[in-house]
């Protein structure tokens, strides 16, 4: 049985789904910032590891602090200052969140 459905396929009754995972127990997207209320950090996102397959949960971002990145000063000093902790990241760059703090300073991201 094989039957394409939106962002995903139906292959041998298992569900293969491009931006979907499941992460204890439940459906969740991957690869998109979300909101975290009443946690340690103001931004979450659930990553695939490539080398386990598993999905983990990354959190970044102070949640006292407003990022203010329609600033081009500021923008300058945050990329000056996260670049080279990203450049010291070994392995699977999207497990950091240094990695998610440089994509939410970006114009047009979506958080």
């Amino acid at each position: 049985m094989v039957a394409v459905i939106f962002l995903g396929a139906f292959v041998d009754d298992k569900c293969y789904l491009l931006y979907m995972a499941k992460f204890k127990g439940r459906s969740v997207k991957l690869n998109k910032p979300f909101r975290t209320p009443g946690r340690s950090k103001k931004f979450g996102v659930y990553v695939r590891n490539k080398a386990t397959g598993k999905v983990n949960v990354v959190r970044f971002g102070d949640p006292n602090l407003s990022i203010k990145r329609n600033n081009p000063v500021r923008q300058r000093m945050f990329f000056a200052r996260f670049r080279p902790i990203l450049a010291k990241v070994r392995g699977q760059k999207s497990l950091s969140p240094a990695f998610w703090s440089i994509r939410a300073w970006r114009k047009g991201s979506k958080l």
